[in-house]
């Protein structure tokens, strides 16, 4: 007598069998399936695409779905588009089963996302042996994403190691500290937060900022820590500071490489275009060179330099707003007025020593 299908997993000790789906209206079909898979594989049943699609997306998904064509309700086609936008499912190899055996059929199956296309009736060990390839290759491919994706984040470690030595390298060639670095990095992410700027490109900009004067590695040490005026020689050489930090940064194909490479360049640039190096007006200024703009002026003016008190907060907010449109982007300088409270939270936990 032929096994009915069943609706549920097949328990026994190998718990860790890798799970089918299969998804048909054909008892006869169902039985097969069972049949030739249920001693190397656990084994899911459904006899309508509504039923299929709930079993799919419970957790854990199946390892693979063996998918009917024609189906009342919903088709294989409905069921197999259905899967692929779903997120928990839209990677899972879909055989399907048909009896529909003309080459549009075939054709239209592959368009809707069908791993492989079986005629019905089906042969037992042709089933075994395509589902065992789908879930050999299936594998090797999550095992390669999984080193592509370990690698990435290698990569991406390392950058930001390499960022963080140019900064702190900045840093001990400037006087100023550490901690301004710390502050201006948050004020930027805060404000790129309130500007809604999406959260990947929020993170790049708070781990890019803190180089932004990398450029300043560059400039002589008897201009950078001279601590009385300049002179108009002396503050010509210190605005190459970020043509020096682009080409420091430059030449990277990463995304954080080259926003940090942006940031560096552009960040001196001024709403109404007498910023400099490129003289850029507008929003013809990147978002990200304007963003850091507002939180390094802000920052720079609130603390203590060996060459002059700071501005107190209201000074320096008053001021801001009076640049607004002039120096800063208007917008965003609204926004930056608008979360005042968070930024004076982020000086206070960042704050410096008191200098000697």
């Amino acid at each position: 007598m032929m096994r009915p299908p069943s609706t549920a997993l097949h328990w026994n000790a190998l718990t860790t069998r890798q799970t089918l789906l299969a998804i048909d209206d054909d008892p006869m079909t169902l039985s097969i399936i069972d049949a030739a898979l249920r001693e190397e594989f656990r084994i899911l049943a459904a006899q309508d695409g509504e039923h299929g699609l709930n079993l799919a997306q419970r957790d854990p998904s199946p390892d693979l779905i063996l998918l009917d064509l024609a189906m009342p309700g919903l088709d294989g086609y409905a069921v197999c588009h259905a899967l692929r936008i779903h997120p928990t499912t839209q990677h899972i190899p879909i055989i399907f089963l048909t009896s529909h055996n003309d080459e549009f059929c075939e054709i239209r199956a592959f368009e809707h996302g069908a791993t492989d296309y079986l005629s019905k009736p089906i042969s037992p060990r042709q089933l075994q042996i395509r589902v065992r390839a789908h879930l050999a290759f299936f594998q090797n491919q999550r095992v390669l994403e999984q080193r592509v994706a370990e690698r990435t984040q290698e990569n991406e470690r390392l950058q930001q190691d390499l960022l963080d030595t140019l900064g702190r390298a900045a840093e001990f060639r400037d006087n100023e500290t550490g901690q301004h670095v710390q502050r201006m990095s948050h004020y930027s992410r805060l404000l790129a937060r309130a500007a809604e700027l999406d959260a990947t490109n929020t993170e790049l900009l708070f781990r890019a900022a803190p180089l932004h004067d990398v450029g300043k590695i560059g400039i002589p040490d008897g201009i950078l820590l001279k601590p009385g005026p300049l002179t108009d020689e002396e503050f010509t050489c210190v605005r190459q500071h970020p043509e020096i930090g682009a080409a420091i940064l430059g030449g990277r194909d990463s995304a954080l490489m080259s926003l940090a490479r942006t940031v560096a360049l552009t960040h001196h640039e001024r709403w109404d275009g007498n910023g400099y190096p490129q003289h850029l007006a507008g929003e013809a200024i990147p978002l990200a060179g304007r963003i850091v703009a507002i939180a390094d002026v802000f920052d720079a003016l609130t603390s203590a330099r060996p060459y002059k008190e700071p501005w107190s907060v209201k000074q320096t907010l008053d001021w801001m707003h009076e640049q607004r449109g002039r120096h800063f982007d208007p917008q965003l300088l609204d926004h930056f007025l608008r979360i005042q409270h968070e930024i004076l939270e982020i000086k206070l936990r960042f704050a410096d020593e008191p200098l000697n």
